[in-house]
């Protein structure tokens, strides 16, 4: 028989258990409610840039939140690289300050989908991107007002084709202008100068013309909302051309790090290059394309005419994913123009100490103060061709020696690679470097010179 005692005691249990779910419904109904506003408001940033309510006034957590979304998403698609604080002092670059505008993610992040985008060749737009996220209170700094340059980050060499694999940037142009748009009407600083303190990236074949063929980018030439800018591109030529009638300064194209590393970690020190000169890659038999076009000048169809069955020269035209090991084993390495002058096995081949031979005529190369690139490469002249036997047996015979002492610096081949965070002398660091001296363009300076 239960005493009324016992019936006390049990309602007191009932109301303590009662009491406890209703505490942890509460909770857990104010963190769901608060995770869905923080994310609405990171998905839909036209409510924070409205004309009602002022982005510029603190613009601090809108930042963090969107390195760390970066961040997770680079952690998603597992892209591994330390986030530690680099070591890049603001006095090093006249105290340099850049802005990075936080842009929806549509414009950069969420191409990330596809791991090929921060990967591939034209990479150098996603690398620098994280690499300027990572100087976080450093050269990169979170109040814009005080930026001597504004980077505006879009990716537009990740589309990729499902008919040949390769990027498609026919999105580029509008994709840029949409961005544009954005920061032109929220923020006041692209419309005091027209843009002339912006940094954009242009990764690809012909650069700020944003097309794949020279006949085509040559006649689109720069966009005219960018002609007042800093665009930083592959491409680049000694001679006048409409696709560099910009302010430009000439990046190398993007080479992972950690796959040269790996590269070097399984080549052995001692081991002598046996391959005396190397080239796998395209080669047509007949150079002219269905649209007529004749590719890379039809230099590559000459190597392979003249010394496909040189026993000197160990050219391949079939795709192999270990080809790095090829050139850390090779003496000379030859970089032939293809659609474009510039290729990634200049920066290959520098890194893995193979000599390279330029066949590009008038090609503009990265970072030359940096990169004493007479020293540690051989340029052969297009119409040359046909002597390039005869040409690197007298490089072998007198000089080589030298050239490959100049390539063992490990700074020139720092100044290649993208790092990320930045480390000290890398591309990164010659991107600020070449910034630096242009802070003719920042307001800031300027205001402060009027003062």
């Amino acid at each position: 028989m239960i005493t009324q005692k016992q019936r006390r005691t049990e309602k007191g249990l009932c109301f303590k258990h009662y009491y406890k779910w209703i505490l942890c419904f509460s909770l857990t109904l104010y963190f769901v409610a608060s995770f869905f506003f923080d994310h609405d408001q990171e998905y839909h940033p036209s409510s924070s840039l409205s004309p009602s309510n002022p982005i510029i006034t603190n613009p601090k957590p809108n930042l963090l939140a969107s390195r760390a979304m970066f961040e997770s998403k680079i952690h998603d698609q597992r892209l591994s690289f330390p986030l530690q604080r680099p070591n890049i002092r603001t006095d090093v670059f006249n105290n340099l300050k850049i802005y990075v505008y936080d842009l929806p993610s549509k414009f950069n992040t969420d191409w990330l989908a596809n791991d090929r985008c921060s990967n591939h060749l034209f990479a150098a737009e996603v690398a620098l991107h994280k690499a300027l996220l990572s100087l976080d209170g450093d050269v990169r700094t979170e109040d814009p007002y005080e930026a001597d340059f504004f980077f505006v980050p879009v990716y537009v060499s990740c589309n990729f084709s499902t008919v040949n694999g390769f990027p498609a940037i026919g999105h580029a142009r509008s994709l840029i202008k949409e961005a544009i748009d954005l920061v032109s009407a929220h923020y006041p600083f692209w419309n005091r100068t027209s843009g002339s303190d912006h940094v954009f990236t242009a990764t690809h074949d012909f650069g700020s013309c944003f097309h794949t063929m020279e006949d085509r980018a040559i006649a689109d030439g720069v966009p005219r909302m960018l002609r007042n800018s800093i665009v930083l591109q592959t491409f680049g030529v000694t001679y006048k051309h409409p696709c560099q009638e910009v302010e430009n300064v000439v990046i190398p194209p993007y080479i992972s790090p950690e796959s040269l590393h790996k590269t070097q970690k399984n080549t052995p020190a001692a081991k002598e290059r046996d391959i005396r000169v190397f080239f796998r890659g395209k080669m047509e038999i007949h150079p002219k394309n269905v649209s007529g076009r004749f590719y890379s000048k039809r230099i590559r169809t000459e190597i392979w005419r003249n010394y496909g069955g040189d026993r000197r020269f160990y050219l391949q035209r079939q795709r192999f994913a270990g080809y790095q090991s090829e050139i850390a084993r090779s003496v000379f390495c030859l970089c032939p123009l293809g659609w474009a002058p510039w290729s990634p096995r200049l920066v290959e081949s520098v890194a893995l100490g193979c000599v390279p031979v330029i066949i590009a005529d008038g090609i503009r190369l990265p970072f030359p103060s940096a990169v004493r690139w007479p020293d540690i490469s051989l340029t052969v002249a297009e119409k040359d061709v046909g002597k390039l036997g005869d040409i690197l047996e007298h490089v072998a015979a007198t000089n080589l020696s030298d050239i490959q002492k100049n390539l063992e610096d490990p700074s020139v081949r720092q100044a290649l690679l993208f790092n990320v965070p930045p480390r000290e002398g890398d591309a990164t660091w010659q991107v600020l470097e070449a910034l630096s001296k242009k802070l003719n363009r920042s307001v800031r300076r300027k205001s402060n010179d009027v003062l």
